[in-house]
């Protein structure tokens, strides 16, 4: 008996722990690549990193956290491509319905980042007929993002972002200030300071 209740109680441990390792690679290999690989490099190893994230994805295909990870990264893929490459809208769409995906299976994972990632691509990709970008579908997700994580570095940094996008500095100041503030997060440092300093440049910007 005692045999079976140790196989019981670690057996949905080790699963666990296989997907949250996982994600953390993802998120880690991500920032790396992002915040500490010069813009000439990035491209072939978000390729590359695009790849193992599809491989995980097969294997935990309904885990709202490896959804969300692998559009943020098929999205940095499609960014990093020329802005004339026809397939870089075709990974956009796709980490689109990653992130819808990941909304119905738990909307408030991640403190909300399916919201914030949904939210930023609705405002950075070009409107109809290219595309299905729509300003008023990234206020509301991002809107969602800030009502689930209102502190969060990343849910105040894309609202302000935005906001600069439509003309609105003044509203983006105060998002911008919270986002200076937001606690750091719990082995995220390399994704925090390179944030932090993404926010002192838009600050920057709009007090010029």
């Amino acid at each position: 008996m005692k045999k079976i209740f140790a196989l019981c109680f670690f057996y949905p441990v080790i699963v666990m722990a296989d997907w949250v390792g996982d994600m953390k690679d993802m998120q880690d290999s991500w920032a790396d690549i992002k915040y500490q690989k010069d813009e000439d490099q990035q491209q072939n190893r978000y390729e590359k990193l695009l790849a193992r994230s599809d491989a995980k994805l097969k294997s935990y295909p309904d885990q709202p956290e490896i959804l969300i990870w692998h559009a943020i990264i098929e999205a940095s893929y499609a960014g990093s491509l020329s802005a004339i490459n026809p397939t870089a809208l075709g990974y956009v769409r796709n980490a689109k319905k990653d992130l819808e995906k990941a909304i119905d299976l738990d909307p408030d994972v991640l403190d909300g980042s399916a919201y914030t990632s949904l939210g930023s691509l609705y405002y950075q990709v070009p409107g109809w007929p290219l595309g299905f970008g729509d300003d008023d579908k990234a206020d509301k997700y991002l809107k969602k993002g800030l009502e689930v994580n209102p502190d969060g570095i990343d849910a105040n940094y894309f609202y302000a972002d935005f906001l600069i996008s439509k003309g609105e500095s003044d509203r983006a100041k105060t998002y911008l200030n919270k986002a200076k503030k937001a606690p750091p997060r719990e082995g995220r440092d390399v994704a925090d300071q390179g944030r932090r300093k993404e926010i002192l440049k838009l600050i920057n910007k709009i007090q010029k």
